[in-house]
């Protein structure tokens, strides 16, 4: 498996040959700076903790810097473990860059989705509303309504549909076609949408 830490700078539309508009979100992938790996005989696993993003020494905990000045690599803002690529033969302070992955592979992307905050139900669950049928109550339209039963088993069962916080959970999109790569802006055009709002960190998976 091939990954890599990136943030999502936004989405336009790219035209193909018979002109039918294809959207595409734009990802700043990379590049991502090796700071140590992981080993099976070590650790039980193999990866390799990588570093993403320009940070200032102020932001950065001395535990972490720590490992930066020991792996002798510059300062990020964000340090995380990936898979090891295929036939990988790098070392610590090498480079993962997009040009990892190659334009017409799909590819699934992982993040924190855009958080919604307090939901009703109608909009959380995509329930119906009554359609105006309330026989006069004018506060009904959008209401959950019954929750539960009465005398058995009088209580509200576990996973009922109700309205509560929306959004802001890890979520992955998978199968996402690659249709552009900029190797001199590390920059990935990915077919359809991905989690998250404008800057939001993402995780790039591939096969």
């Amino acid at each position: 498996m091939r990954e890599l830490i990136g943030r999502k700078v936004g989405m336009t539309r790219l035209f193909d040959e018979d002109g039918s508009a294809i959207p595409v979100t734009v990802v700043s992938a990379g590049p991502c700076i090796i700071v140590g790996t992981r080993t099976a005989e070590k650790h039980g696993y193999t990866s390799l903790s990588v570093g993403y993003g320009d940070v200032k020494a102020k932001h950065v905990t001395r535990p972490v810097a720590g490992q930066y000045a020991k792996a002798g690599v510059a300062l990020a803002k964000v340090m995380a473990e990936v898979a090891v690529p295929p036939g990988f033969e790098g070392k610590t302070g090498d480079r993962l860059t997009v040009e990892l992955f190659q334009v017409g592979e799909v590819v699934n992307v992982c993040g924190v989705s855009t958080g919604k905050g307090w939901q009703g139900v109608m909009k959380r669950h995509h329930f119906g509303g009554v359609g105006g049928t309330t026989h006069g109550q004018s506060d009904r339209l959008r209401a959950p309504g019954s929750i539960g039963a009465s005398s058995y088993p009088s209580r509200v069962f576990k996973g009922q549909r109700m309205a509560g916080r929306m959004g802001g959970r890890v979520t992955t999109v998978k199968n996402l076609k690659v249709v552009g790569i900029d190797a001199n802006k590390s920059l990935l055009l990915l077919r359809g949408a991905v989690p998250g709002k404008v800057n939001s960190l993402l995780r790039i998976k591939g096969s």
